[in-house]
């Protein structure tokens, strides 16, 4: 199953970013595997966002974690987990 950049609504592209980030904190690495999904200009927006409203934190040069302890991992609709699993 392939799915086009335009399948996400911007909720679902920053749950995306989110659970991209969780799985491999290297900002690179999910730059890498995001792009295949949607363009680098959405997650990159969505990673400024993300650090701008502290839902994620820079904990080095190309480091990115969520910030668990200030707010929790949105809920992983149906629709994007195997998403999610196939990054």
């Amino acid at each position: 199953m392939t799915t086009s950049m335009t399948d996400f609504s911007s909720t679902e592209k920053t749950i995306l970013v989110q659970y991209g980030i969780k799985k491999y904190e290297n900002e690179e690495a999910v730059f890498e595997k995001l792009k295949t999904i949607m363009s680098e200009k959405d997650i990159q927006r969505n990673i400024d966002t993300l650090i701008a409203t502290q839902v994620v934190r820079r904990i080095g040069p190309e480091v990115l974690q969520n910030n668990e302890s200030h707010t929790e991992l949105p809920e992983l609709p149906e629709n994007l987990k195997s998403v999610i699993e196939n990054l």
